[in-house]
């Protein structure tokens, strides 16, 4: 799967260890967490070579599901085996699980209190900038072309106006990236790959409602179907999740969801472990315990990374050798665009929900131009805005948070 290796197999409960630490410390979103991996395990415990680590966050680039996860789970690959990548892997995740999943206990418990209302009111318009300032560090990341810039524009139109099935924007935008940059007179020999990519998102069809259980299955197949859409960044998960959830199932309203990705932006890990407070939310009102919500959070996490750990050690292999492949490039590049496009048509969706007085417009512009001149950290942004929310939501008073 990768190079010859010039550092000997590393012993399994190394690999848990190191990415324990690396799971409770790992704020600064998949750029910074990438580059961290390659300072240590490349420069100072010299685990992997360079060329290892290159093919590796080449090979994730190439896949969807957040970066940094991918790159930890081929790592504890190449260097701990089949049984090295799950344990490195949700090695990995566990910290930012149970973190997540005690904040959606404490927001369950603590809801109908003022004060939480006070600090989303603050909240949610950093949110906003938030993710807006990722996206335009992704468009500096893989935007070349007319084209790419074509589709983005299309996917965020039909993001704004239609609210349409996410997967099929993705799943368009590709087969025009496809032909575009492709060529199908050599073949697309890499079907396989292709198949999980797309054919995964369309299975997330109907577990019948009923039983807690029923809704279990449901969380699950839902996440599964979301873990293989997040092309280009972990931010992508939202505009899927923000129709999945508010629009058709109505397992949250917008305002919920709103501050479930706040909980996934201000948290350690990637941006998607906002799965794990959906489920915690999602399964605690319908059971009507925090017992149950810790069964939802781990139906929705298990689901939400399950696909990387399928593509790590399935479709990377194939991914190695055909990566180059020109339709498979072209693939990548359509589906790129359409993440930029969906991202940012969210953010007018969820605008409209986070931005309604004076205020909260100043609180996400004064949060986008800190972002850009300060590069201030996700943690310290949120619990300044929230600060702000809190002085003001009782002085002003604004009844319009109520009514959306």
């Amino acid at each position: 799967m990768a190079a010859e290796p010039t550092t000997g197999r590393i012993p399994i409960r190394d690999l848990v260890r190191y990415y324990l630490r690396l799971g409770v410390l790992g704020f600064g979103g998949p750029v910074a967490l990438v580059g961290q991996m390659e300072r240590e395990l490349v420069g100072e415990k010299k685990w992997l070579t360079k060329e290892e680590m290159r093919e590796g966050i080449a090979v994730c680039q190439s896949l969807p599901g957040p970066l940094a996860i991918q790159v930890g789970i081929w790592i504890s690959y190449i260097r701990g085996g089949f049984w090295g990548a799950w344990a490195g892997g949700w090695a990995f995740i566990l910290p930012n699980f149970i973190i997540v999943t005690a904040l959606g206990a404490l927001y369950v418990r603590f809801e109908g209190l003022p004060a939480v209302a006070a600090i989303f009111y603050g909240v949610s318009p950093a949110v906003i900038a938030l993710i807006l300032h990722s996206c335009y560090r992704l468009t500096k990341l893989g935007m070349k072309d007319w084209l790419e810039w074509a589709l983005a524009a299309a996917a965020f139109a039909i993001t704004v106006a239609v609210r349409a099935e996410v997967a099929l924007v993705f799943i368009g935008c590709g087969i025009v990236g496809l032909l575009y940059y492709g060529s199908l007179f050599r073949g697309f020999r890499v079907g396989s790959t292709t198949s999980l990519m797309v054919g995964v998102p369309l299975v997330a069809s109907g577990v019948p409602e009923g039983s807690f259980g029923a809704l279990l299955g449901k969380l699950l197949v839902f996440f599964l179907k979301a873990g293989s859409l997040t092309f280009g960044s972990g931010l992508v998960i939202v505009p899927f999740l923000e129709k999945g959830l508010v629009q058709q199932t109505g397992w949250l309203n917008e305002r919920e969801f709103l501050v479930a990705v706040a909980m996934g932006m201000i948290s350690p890990g990637p941006v998607v472990i906002t799965a794990t407070f959906v489920g915690y939310l999602v399964a605690a009102q319908r059971a009507g315990s925090l017992l149950g919500g810790l069964w939802g959070s781990l139906a929705s996490t298990i689901g939400i990374f399950l696909p990387s750990f399928l593509l790590i050690l399935i479709v990377a292999p194939i991914l190695v050798r055909y990566r180059q492949n020109p339709n498979v490039q072209g693939f990548i590049k359509g589906a790129y665009a359409a993440a930029i496009g969906t991202i940012l048509g969210a953010c007018v969706l969820l605008g409209k929900i986070a931005i309604g007085d004076w205020l909260t417009a100043l609180v996400a512009l004064g949060s986008l131009v800190v972002l850009f001149r300060w590069k201030v950290s996700n943690p310290l942004l949120v619990a300044a805005t929230a600060i702000i929310g809190l002085i003001a939501f009782p002085l002003l008073k604004p009844e319009w948070v109520f009514v959306k």
